[in-house]
């Protein structure tokens, strides 16, 4: 985003507690199961998935309203909200599909950041060898391995995205 400043932030929503540093509306919209549930219900979400039992994401419709080729969003959503928003907008947008290097090197920068028991990091580790099936479904894959070559190829396919709109 600091590359690309027409870029706007799409502050997901999520029903799973809110970290020390994380602040409601700019890291996630905070929301209670019942309230998500009842934004499903009102259609107010563009995509929705319950990644963990009790654990929404989803993006709300309002935060992509108001996108256009000359100012689009960034969406950072799972990979099944991903193929839903892929299959909704087809080639108005574009699809990236990040990857770890490694579902080793996964583990290990999990076990580093501190933040998940065992019994949960084994669920995510789990989650990622599913999502990771998913590639296929998307426009590009980037692999994350040197952070800094991943951003240079994540904006340079963007800004070519952009341009061709």
């Amino acid at each position: 985003m600091e590359e690309i400043s027409s870029i706007s932030f799409s502050v997901s929503a999520t029903t799973r507690p809110a970290r020390d540093h994380e602040v409601d509306g700019k890291h996630y919209h905070f929301l209670s199961v019942d309230a998500f549930q009842k934004a499903i219900a009102e259609d107010l979400l563009l995509e929705y998935e319950e990644v963990y039992t009790d654990c929404f994401y989803g993006t709300l419709r309002s935060e992509v309203e108001s996108s256009s080729a000359q100012h689009p969003v960034l969406l950072d959503i799972d990979v099944v909200g991903a193929v839903n928003v892929k299959q909704q907008y087809s080639n108005r947008c574009l699809a990236l599909f990040i990857r770890p290097p490694s579902i080793d090197e996964l583990k290990r920068r999990l076990q580093e950041r501190g933040t998940e028991t065992e019994a949960f990091l084994k669920e995510r580790i789990d989650k990622a060898e599913y999502e990771m099936t998913f590639a296929k479904h998307f426009d590009h894959i980037v692999t994350n391995g040197v952070l800094s070559d991943a951003v240079a190829e994540v904006v340079s396919l963007v800004r070519g995205f952009i341009e061709q709109e």
